[in-house]
């Protein structure tokens, strides 16, 4: 399977549409479809942002491997995170995984955006400072 082909079964996979994918990844969706269509080969920090993006290695990607789950939340328990096991175990915060996993997909997408705003506002916050004073 070509690198375009990965690119676009782990769009499908989770449900996204060309439109979506590129808007979160900063490109256009004609810049997409042409990586999807095997036209244009992403440099090494688009691949990664690919790889981030929907959730799987640049291995996979490239197709040095067929395992897609190598991410945390697709397939728990086939890589050892026992920090991040052990982060989920906790009822308080294994409850938001839980949640946002069972969440419809416009749900997950707020969610995701509100993320990124609270990233975004901690830009440039130097360890010590207080959160939201930079």
């Amino acid at each position: 399977m070509s690198l375009g082909l990965r690119l676009r079964e782990r769009r499908e996979k989770f449900g996204k549409t060309q439109l979506d994918a590129a808007k979160h990844l900063g490109i256009s969706n004609v810049q997409l479809s042409r990586y999807e269509s095997d036209d244009r080969k992403p440099d090494p920090d688009m691949l990664s942002r690919f790889a981030e993006y929907y959730r799987t290695s640049t291995d996979y990607l490239l197709g040095r491997t067929d395992n897609a789950s190598s991410d945390l939340l697709d397939s728990p328990g086939t890589i050892e995170y026992p920090a991040f096991e052990e982060f989920i175990s906790n009822p308080e915060h294994g409850v938001f995984f839980k949640d946002y996993l069972n969440a419809p997909e416009e749900r997950k997408e707020e969610m995701r955006r509100f993320w990124e705003f609270i990233q975004e506002k901690e830009k440039g916050r130097k360890p010590g400072d207080q959160q939201g004073n930079n």
